[in-house]
């Protein structure tokens, strides 16, 4: 995953526990753990000298208006969370594991991608489509569309303006 994050944002990045309870996020009555607030407290406990941080987690997300979600960022922010609980179903059964390993991948740069700014996207292909399902995730290609990348390098020179900007920072 490291490598396929530098490869669209174009910085390192670094593995380190950050949140180790998310009893805190738990909703009894759904079954679910509540996105907004481990974003919440992670943009707490991120460090400051990263760039944006990244939380990877297996438990089921959900926002109050959806019944689950893959990932959830803050537009602009620092941080943002994937689970891969869902991205588990629906695998086929040659290279399941492939396959879900893909799905990870897209999900983490799709929810990076908010945190750059980028919205979500018309073409069904680019990593940051908006997907209600896996099939949706697999039908995603491993990279942005065209208009998505200048979007992107337009964010990230502005991030470069007067500083230089510190590692991504990834959490298992």
């Amino acid at each position: 995953m490291s490598r396929e994050v530098s490869r669209i944002y174009g910085y390192p990045t670094e593995l380190m526990p950050l949140l180790q309870d998310l009893d805190f996020a738990f909703d009894a009555g759904r079954n679910q753990y509540y996105s907004t607030m481990i974003l919440e407290t992670l943009a707490i406990k991120a460090p400051s000298r990263a760039l944006k941080t990244l939380a990877i987690t297996h438990v089921d997300l959900f926002i109050p208006v959806l019944t689950h979600v893959y990932g959830e960022a803050q537009l602009g922010g620092k941080t943002c969370i994937i689970s891969i609980y869902r991205l588990n179903e629906g695998l086929p059964a040659i290279d399941p594991q492939k396959v879900f390993l893909q799905r990870v991948v897209k999900e983490a740069i799709h929810e990076l991608g908010h945190t750059f700014n980028l919205r979500h996207c018309p073409d069904h292909t680019c990593l940051m489509h908006y997907c209600r399902s896996e099939r949706d995730v697999d039908q995603k290609s491993d990279d942005l569309c065209r208009h998505c990348k200048v979007l992107l390098e337009d964010e990230l020179k502005k991030g470069q303006r007067g500083s230089h900007p510190p590692a991504l920072r990834s959490d298992s």
